[in-house]
């Protein structure tokens, strides 16, 4: 059986029709044979998310963002996605919306939770978060950093408005003339310093010439007075000298038992009658406190016992 022209070419133009719709469609991330799970979020603002964004979990791309669009009461935005249905998710899982690069749009992760109840079906809403991007979290350490700069600014505004109510025409005025004596000051003491290097330079020699006598006064003076100590000092040396001499010999004669102090040190007899002398008078004390009658006689007839 032969095929007419006309049935090849609609034959080829729905094939090329069917191609097209497949390819765009898959552009788009919707699946043709529909093994996929459509799902919902709502999100307060998705600022550089777009149609066909990656949906993700755990770093894996699982699927597509579809399409962005208000919410039935236009509280927010709602952002239809697909997963694949053979992932059972509990409907407590989120998904987060977050910043892919500074310059790649966003994307949103699904934060899985896996549990056999609650499983997520077609059309079911999941919880939504959105996670700060790079740029948020700059914004974030900027701003009390600006807020600070913000108050120094006004600070130093304030400081110099105060100065400028202080410096008026007449501050101004003495402000100017206090510089101009300052000045006229340095320039005074500039010409001192110059008229003392002159005085120095021209004197030089006569002032070498008195530092010279100076050191030869002092060395003079020092003289003088080491002599003067020397002529006191040396009479006292001598008379401790005497003295020791005197006081070695003395030692001497003692040590050799001559005089009496070197007797009564050495002689062990003389120490030894010392002793018993010293005994017996102990005894006649004794005996004269306990007999007094046989020392002492008195009597008012001038009898006698």
């Amino acid at each position: 059986m032969k095929i007419s022209r006309e049935v090849k070419t609609a034959i080829f133009v729905i094939f090329c029709t069917i191609l097209i719709i497949f390819g765009y469609t898959y552009l788009k991330g919707v699946s043709i044979f529909k093994n996929e799970k459509t799902l919902y979020s709502i999100y307060d603002e998705v600022e550089g998310l777009a149609k066909g964004a990656n949906v993700t979990m755990n770093g894996m791309i699982i699927g597509k963002v579809i399409e962005i669009n208000f919410s039935d009461d236009f509280q927010g935005i709602k952002v239809t996605y697909t997963i694949p249905k053979k992932i059972n998710l509990s409907k407590k899982s989120r998904a987060i919306l977050y910043e892919v690069g500074v310059i790649g749009g966003k994307a949103i992760s699904i934060e899985p939770i896996f549990s056999n109840s609650l499983i997520v079906s077609d059309g079911d809403f999941l919880e939504s978060s959105i996670k700060p991007g790079f740029t948020e979290l700059i914004n974030q350490q900027i701003a009390p950093i600006q807020d600070k700069i913000e108050g120094m600014l006004t600070s130093v505004d304030s400081i110099f408005g105060g100065i400028s109510n202080v410096m008026n025409n007449k501050t101004q005025d003495n402000l100017k003339k206090s510089l101009q004596n300052f000045s006229l000051s340095i320039k005074n003491i500039n010409e001192l310093t110059n008229l003392m290097k002159d005085i120095i330079s021209s004197n030089e020699e006569t002032i070498n010439s008195s530092f010279k006598n100076i050191n030869k006064t002092s060395q003079n003076l020092i003289q003088i007075t080491d002599s003067i100590l020397l002529s006191q000092i040396k009479p006292m040396i001598d008379n401790f000298e005497e003295v020791g001499k005197k006081l070695n010999l003395t030692l001497e004669k003692i040590d050799n038992d001559k005089g009496s102090i070197g007797k009564l040190l050495n002689d062990k007899t003389l120490y030894n009658n010392l002793v018993n002398s010293s005994k017996k008078l102990e005894e006649l004390i004794i005996d004269l406190k306990s007999n007094p009658k046989k020392y002492v006689h008195f009597s008012l007839f001038g009898r006698r016992n």
